[in-house]
């Protein structure tokens, strides 16, 4: 049987949360990790739909793809204010379930915001430079924060089951490595929120994808009666950074689950498709 890993927020304003926090400021609410929040020289910050007087058709949309571009336009302006990014510091990924990962400087703010996408697969994004915001998009695919105690170069990305099973987390440290010189065993890393191990269902095909990773699998899927299998993408993602030499107590897992908690975030599969996007957002403080 597989783990059932469930947060109910039931207020919502006053949520219950071992990794988290969630702030709401001037009506906009965004969630942090603890652990994250504790480094001294990062900010970063996870979306939600919750934002008052949004005038995107699906509250807090930060999807130009899904929305009215000057709309979604206002709700990164506002979110930015709120969760204290520049929003002209902003490089945003452009995103197709692969494991390109980009490293990008001050020469790309804008793309993916106000400047037009430049590159147009890139679901992972790692600098260096401070004020430099990263930023990826969500609903119900995991987010991937890496932040290097020791050269300060950071890394987000974004894996839905194709960059699971394709290493995008690998590839980021790898990339992180062969840019900035980072060393797997300085990481803190962060996995979630997402859809979990509760709510994701798949099929055999896309099991046998899980299964072929080589990784300890019976931890992370569940075969059903009914042929089908429950897969923990947090616990797959988990066992990927410490294969790459991750420090296992380096690693914070979400205890959030998108689709269970549908009314604070957007779930993909909770409304069949008809949803915005959150995004998470990662910069490196200037000095």
């Amino acid at each position: 049987m597989f783990p059932l890993i469930i947060l109910l927020f039931g207020d919502i304003m006053n949520l219950k949360s071992n990794v988290f926090t969630l702030h709401t400021v001037d009506g906009i609410s965004y969630l942090t990790y603890d652990r994250l929040s504790a480094i001294p020289f990062i900010r970063h910050a996870f979306s939600t739909k919750l934002g008052d007087g949004t005038r995107t058709i699906h509250p807090m949309d930060m999807s130009f793809d899904h929305d009215d571009r000057e709309a979604v336009t206002e709700n990164y302006q506002r979110f930015c204010k709120a969760a204290g990014f520049d929003y002209r510091s902003l490089v945003a990924s452009s995103q197709d379930h692969h494991t390109f990962v980009r490293v990008v400087t001050s020469a790309e703010k804008g793309i993916g915001i106000y400047r037009e996408k430049d590159i147009m697969s890139v679901d992972g994004l790692v600098t260096i430079e401070p004020g430099v915001t990263l930023c990826t998009y969500y609903a119900d695919c995991t987010p991937l924060f890496f932040v290097d105690t020791k050269t300060h170069a950071i890394g987000l990305a974004h894996a839905g089951w194709r960059g699971t099973v394709g290493r995008i987390a690998q590839k980021v440290i790898d990339t992180m490595r062969d840019s900035f010189g980072t060393e797997p065993s300085d990481l803190i890393c962060a996995v979630g929120p997402n859809i979990s191990v509760c709510c994701y269902e798949v099929d055999s095909t896309c099991a046998e994808q899980f299964y072929s990773l080589g990784l300890n699998s019976d931890q992370f899927v569940f075969p059903k009666d009914d042929g089908k299998f429950m897969v923990d993408l947090l616990e797959c993602n988990r066992q990927i950074l410490v294969s790459c030499g991750v420090k296992p107590e380096n690693i914070t897992i979400s205890d959030v689950c998108t689709k269970h908690n549908s009314d604070l975030l957007w779930s993909h599969r909770a409304t069949a498709g008809d949803r915005g996007t959150m995004c998470a957002m990662l910069r490196i403080n200037a000095e």
